[in-house]
């Protein structure tokens, strides 16, 4: 028997890949002679880094960027070494100069004997929990970190980049991240615009009226970023960054229309400086507070399923493609699990391939309808008496847990498998 563990973290308690290892104890107990691999497993949100770094055979690095509120923090990032590395992305729109003079990126590329695969979280430089509730303005957050992680990246050799978008607290369409990477905003007179702090934050959008990219560091243009965004929210309007997100971020209902009205403003500013048009109704451009847009249209990149970035990233289709069984799982089965959590997309892979599916989870939402979980053959809460969620959570606790559940499972699975 062949199996696949590709679980997703249990958030607060164990990673995707010490998951899988718990649940591959349960299968050697049960059959001692069956093969197994472990995949690490992620959406592009919370655990994307722990679990592609760790999974992929990378290194973390631990580095201080400035912070959503301008205040010093540690931002952690994986990096993965990447052999003979020569992409070029022909998409982006910084390929050539103010001048019109198309840079030699051909040559950035091929100096460079190794390229390098960046894991970067924004949340981890802007993201919401770092600030306190009563501190949340938009007005004031910036994702200048955001910027500082990517040419910190970049210097380490990367060329390579997946971006998880989740859990920002900015609404500054990512102009921080921009100024990071060498983009200078002026106002309507000319004057440069650097913010108060040296940075500029979501309330300068205000008054940005042209920007300029000749400070911008040409060795952007010859990176890949691969931006993992699942949400299709548009920039502006009533499904746009600041109507549907402002408002977790410390934005006053009366203040939503104005800066609405800010980015409607810079998308027309945008397309002036890029000299193309530009839609910010494309699907994602409204993630992040707009750094879905920032990414698309500044940096070449694709917004994409975040699953579909894992499932490529980790070369887990060729692992299905070759085992008997399939485990997937993650640490709470819910309604939110059916809009294209990483195990819905793990399962839905399985199934093109026609192999069982089995679901370990923490725990099971109250009136969830297993019935419309898509491509899960059976699942199985882990938890085997009455506790408390701090116990439950232990993760001595949960390995058990997940090893004696999954033991069980396999129990019975191999009555009915001769190999």
């Amino acid at each position: 028997m062949k199996v696949v563990f590709a679980i997703d973290s249990m958030k607060g308690c164990l990673s995707s890949l010490e998951c899988g290892a718990a649940a591959a104890a349960g299968l050697k107990r049960a059959i001692p002679d069956a093969e197994y691999t472990i995949r690490p497993l992620a959406d592009g949100g919370e655990g994307t880094v722990q679990a592609l770094t760790d999974g992929l055979g990378g290194e973390f690095q631990n580095i201080t960027v400035t912070g959503p509120l301008g205040n010093k923090i540690t931002a952690r990032y994986g990096i993965i070494s990447q052999n003979d590395y020569n992409f070029i992305n022909e998409n982006s729109n910084l390929h050539q100069t103010e001048n019109g003079h198309k840079l030699e990126f051909e040559e950035l590329v091929r100096s460079n004997t190794e390229s390098k695969l960046a894991i970067i979280e924004v949340s981890a430089a802007a993201g919401l929990t770092l600030i306190d509730e009563i501190d949340r303005d938009p007005h004031k957050t910036t994702t200048y970190g955001v910027g500082e992680m990517l040419k910190h990246a970049m210097a380490m050799g990367c060329r390579n980049f997946i971006i998880g978008l989740g859990g920002s607290a900015t609404n500054d369409c990512g102009i921080g991240m921009l100024q990071a990477l060498g983009a200078r905003f002026y106002d309507d007179r000319g004057n440069l615009i650097s913010g108060d702090n040296g940075f500029v934050t979501g309330g300068d959008l205000e008054f940005i009226h042209a920007i300029s990219f000749e400070n911008i560091d040409p060795i952007i243009s010859a990176c890949r970023f691969r931006v993992a965004c699942d949400v299709e929210n548009p920039l502006c309007g009533k499904e746009g960054a600041s109507r549907v997100f402002g408002p977790q971020k410390g934005l006053f209902s009366s203040e939503i229309p104005i800066m609405d009205q800010w980015m409607e403003r810079f998308v027309h500013t945008a397309s002036e400086a890029l000299h193309t048009n530009i839609d910010p109704n494309y699907p994602g451009c409204g993630a992040a507070g707009g750094l879905g847009f920032a990414f698309k249209y500044f940096l070449g990149a694709s917004l994409e399923s975040g699953n579909k970035i894992v499932t490529e990233e980790t070369n887990i289709k060729k692992y299905i493609s070759e085992a008997d069984i399939v485990i997937t799982g993650e640490g709470k089965l819910d309604e939110q699990t059916l809009l294209g959590k990483a195990p819905v997309g793990i399962a839905h892979v399985a199934k093109v391939f026609k192999k069982p599916v089995f679901a370990l989870v923490g725990s099971v939402s109250a009136g969830f309808d297993g019935d419309k979980l898509p491509d899960v053959d059976a699942y199985f809460p882990v938890i085997r008496r009455n506790c408390t969620l701090a116990e439950a959570m232990d993760p001595a606790t949960a390995k058990i847990n997940i090893a004696a559940t999954s033991e069980q499972i396999f129990r019975l699975l191999k009555k009915f498998y001769k190999n």
